[in-house]
């Protein structure tokens, strides 16, 4: 698979970027992106770019680590989403964690809450994590 830093289409950087769908007692947890980046002011399922040579699941626990402060023990692949964004396209590989360690908290500064299913459609999310937002409202209602 590709890394981060690709370039696909007319000039428009390509980004691999790793995803975590964490639950707990059927709430998911979601970080707040800070205004000033890509998409801000949005609630997005945590994760981040793939380095150079980077496995995905190797990322997503670097990310998860860097950004939350939790150690990953345990997740599956679920879905990938591709999107295109007119200044960038991405490839969202997304991860159901199983299990992991530590208490989540924004380690960059971002906020981080955990969300029942019903308060989703109330929350602002970036376009490519739309689709997640549908899977996660599956999961969590499934009986």
């Amino acid at each position: 698979m590709p890394g981060t830093a690709t370039k696909k289409g007319p000039g428009a950087p390509f980004l691999h970027v790793a995803v975590g769908v964490i639950t707990r007692q059927g709430r998911v947890l979601l970080s707040h992106r800070a205004s000033h980046q890509h998409q801000g002011d949005k609630w997005e399922f945590p994760g981040g770019k793939l380095e150079p040579g980077e496995s995905t699941l190797a990322a997503l626990k670097r990310e998860l680590f860097e950004e939350l402060s939790i150690e990953l023990h345990q997740a599956k692949p679920l879905m990938e989403v591709h999107h295109q964004y007119p200044e960038r396209d991405v490839l969202l590989d997304i991860w159901l964690v199983e299990s992991f360690s530590g208490e989540p908290k924004g380690m960059e500064g971002q906020q981080v809450a955990w969300f029942a299913v019903s308060e989703l459609a109330a929350l602002r999310f970036p376009d490519a994590n739309l689709p997640i937002v549908e899977r996660v409202r599956q999961l969590l209602s499934a009986p």
